[in-house]
């Protein structure tokens, strides 16, 4: 009888992720030890991408890159379905107010996230190489489209597109990747130890802690009142509910395979905010976005939180 009502252990990359908002809430990182721990982060998600590259065989990965009908699905969530709910929001700015609208909106036009679209894929084994693949085009072509949709739809008056954004994206993700897979004869036996999978949880974790040390630092909470606060939660956790059930639905009517639909649900329901942030400041000319980057920062906590969740669900059925 005892063992029906035994609790089941919490998720410890959730664990993990709390840990990470409570701390930076608590000590955030300033100044050169905020420096510090970003390129530590940087190096953290580089040898990430190293380990999924040594994982993957060549033959995963080439199915990975032609599997134009999944990468395309995720490409019109990210870039079409999501602004189009972004502007059906607007009657939302009566209740969180204009500026906090135009976050949403804003976040609604970024490009998909990468590390934690594979981690989660990973961990729900899903089809990896395909959310490699789609999540990192997400963000390459989203230095060109993102800035565009602001342009349309945000009616920005000056907006600055840098290389910058591509250079990173491509050093820091695609050729750790790249190398992983160049040397995947010698680094595979490492890369699969199950000690390694607990990058994936610090990686992650790192991330969350260095973007929320930054809001802290910034004051940028002092500025919001609590129902906002509550009220955007609220629309974010919708939100990412709505859309993880979306992408299964439609994964289903087009006749996708189990690790096809987990793969299109994490990376088509996702938004960055490792790329989301600098492209603000690119975006809109380096002039102070403030709020704007709150509905992104707190989305990015939201979609980890129950993705973690959902992946780990995923995985526990599978192996039952």
């Amino acid at each position: 009888m005892a063992s029906r009502f035994k609790l089941s252990a919490p998720d410890p990359l959730i664990l993990m992720i709390l840990g990470a908002v409570i701390l930076a809430i608590i000590v955030p990182a300033r100044g050169e030890f905020a420096d510090g721990f970003s390129v530590a982060t940087k190096i953290a998600i580089a040898f990430l991408f190293f380990l999924y590259g040594a994982r993957l065989s060549p033959q995963e990965a080439m199915a990975g890159l032609k599997n134009w009908k999944l990468h395309s699905s995720i490409l019109a969530f990210t870039y079409v379905l999501f602004p189009i709910v972004g502007l059906l929001m607007w009657p939302l700015q009566h209740v969180i107010g204009q500026e906090l609208y135009l976050g949403l909106l804003f976040m609604s036009l970024v490009p998909s996230t990468v590390q934690s679209s594979v981690t989660f894929t990973s961990v729900a084994r899903g089809n990896v190489a395909g959310a490699v693949v789609a999540a990192s085009a997400s963000n390459l072509l989203g230095v060109v489209i993102t800035p565009l949709l602001v342009m349309l739809l945000m009616r920005s008056d000056h907006v600055a597109i840098s290389g910058d954004v591509f250079i990173n994206v491509a050093v820091q993700l695609l050729l750790p990747f790249v190398l992983g897979q160049l040397l995947r004869k010698w680094a595979a036996p490492f890369a699969k130890n199950k000690l390694t999978k607990n990058i994936d949880r610090l990686s992650i974790a790192m991330v969350v802690y260095s973007a929320f040390s930054e809001g802290v630092v910034d004051g940028i909470w002092a500025r919001v009142s609590i129902p906002q606060l509550i009220a955007l939660i609220i629309i974010n956790v919708v939100l990412v509910e709505v859309m993880l059930w979306l992408t299964n639905f439609v994964g289903k009517k087009l006749g996708f395979d189990r690790p096809d639909r987990i793969a299109m649900q994490f990376c088509g329901t996702k938004k960055s905010l490792a790329t989301g942030l600098p492209m603000a400041v690119i975006i809109f000319g380096g002039a102070s976005v403030g709020l704007l980057i709150l509905p992104l920062m707190l989305f990015h906590q939201v979609q980890l939180m129950i993705c973690a969740a959902r992946a780990s669900r995923y995985a526990r059925q599978l192996e039952a």
